[in-house]
């Protein structure tokens, strides 16, 4: 009797092991959605459907594009986290998908812990711009003038709890310069702010003042990200200008439930590679202000991983108020 006992737990064993494989070789059976929580025809709409229509021709299904916007995303988020992990439910996740967890009071998925990460795809900085007639001719005036006069020296985000009002404090900490906040709803509405006056600064995706610059109605003083942005070249970093380490680019990736399994990341690593060799991917992406970039499963995850916690230590140090 223990001899069967035995022989059944192995084959039940085998069973399982050869379960995941066959159910990994299957995939995907049916048509995919990739879930994105932002305005249709915005950056993560645009890189939604352009990485999804590549990615479609290597897995054999139709990937499909699913808006749920609200929250800075996190709608999306929470929807995806709670989907089934089969892989056929996606989210492009932003840098706002961190973001956006760190600020709740109540959040509603953990960035990283809830998700299996497959790939991320562009990333790209900010740019800090003044009025095209400002006084502030470098970033290092006006550190110097938010330093003699603490409080009086505004910095333009879209909104509290953006990645821009984040990058706005971090700026501010690190390179020990009292700045303030003012908010705005979006993009559109800080540039109002910024060239009526309301505001010093403004902290922006290239795509959301590139027009503007290339007017002569704004100036950048400065690109967030390690190196200087191609679209660019002439201004220098905020780091490049005596903040050590400073270091904020928003990003674009996919992400998955917790649980899918390891295989189907893989494939869906594998297919979000191939598109990214696209060249009118890669162009593509330049165009909307970024370049891109794939990762390994791992490499997404650890940086799910940092984020999660550079963000959560500013907003306990700053004091800023979750929502």
């Amino acid at each position: 009797m223990n001899h069967r006992r035995t022989a059944l737990g192995a084959a039940a064993g085998l069973a399982a092991a050869w379960a995941l494989p066959a159910r990994a070789q299957a995939y995907p059976d049916r048509p995919l959605r990739i879930v994105q929580g932002f305005a249709p025809g915005g950056n993560a709409d645009t890189i939604a459907r352009l990485v999804g229509a590549e990615m479609q021709k290597g897995l054999g299904q139709n990937v499909v594009v699913e808006t749920m916007t609200g929250a800075g995303g996190a709608i999306a988020s929470a929807a995806v986290a709670r989907a089934k992990p089969d892989g056929h439910t996606v989210l492009l996740a932003t840098g706002g998908h961190v973001v956006a967890a760190v600020m709740s009071a109540k959040p509603t998925y953990r960035a990283a812990a809830d998700f299996e990460a497959v790939s991320t795809i562009t990333f790209f900085p900010f740019l800090i711009v003044v009025p095209a007639d400002s006084k502030y001719t470098s970033l290092s005036a006006l550190r110097t003038a938010a330093r003699a006069a603490p409080g009086t020296v505004g910095f333009g985000s879209a909104g509290v709890g953006s990645t821009h009002h984040l990058a706005g404090e971090l700026l501010a900490r690190q390179s020990g310069a009292p700045l303030l906040h003012v908010p705005y709803r979006g993009d559109s509405a800080s540039l109002t702010g910024l060239l009526s006056g309301d505001a010093a600064c403004m902290i922006a995706p290239p795509t959301a003042v590139i027009g503007q610059i290339r007017a002569g109605k704004v100036r950048a003083l400065a690109s967030t990200g390690p190196q200087r942005w191609p679209g660019l070249p002439e201004v220098p970093t905020v780091a490049e200008q005596g903040v050590a380490g400073y270091d904020v680019r928003s990003w674009a990736g996919l992400l998955v439930p917790a649980g899918t399994p390891r295989p189907i990341v893989e494939r869906l690593n594998a297919e979000t590679q191939k598109a990214l060799q696209e060249p009118a991917v890669r162009q593509k992406l330049v165009d909307i202000g970024g370049e891109a970039r794939g990762s390994t499963p791992d490499e997404m995850k650890a940086m799910l991983v940092a984020e999660t916690d550079k963000w959560s230590r500013l907003v306990a140090e700053a004091n800023i108020p979750r929502e």
